[in-house]
């Protein structure tokens, strides 16, 4: 039970990630947003997802090692 609470943070993560990518790539979100077709933003998303998938794997491995 220990892991779902790093898991459910770095699954959100991803997701806002994905969002701020896709955003500053200018696919979703209005076009007045400081985000829309911004590369910095391109960037912020892909660094805030691979920072959400170490969370779900360090929950993973949290896990893993409590069942042995």
């Amino acid at each position: 039970m220990k892991s779902l609470s790093i898991v459910i943070p770095g699954v959100i993560l991803v997701i806002f990630g994905i969002i701020f990518s896709f955003q500053g790539q200018g696919m979703i979100g209005p076009e007045s947003s400081f985000m829309y077709e911004s590369e910095e933003w391109i960037d912020n998303g892909m660094i805030i997802s691979m920072i959400g998938v170490i969370l779900i794997l360090i929950g993973y491995f949290v896990e893993k090692k409590k069942l042995t």
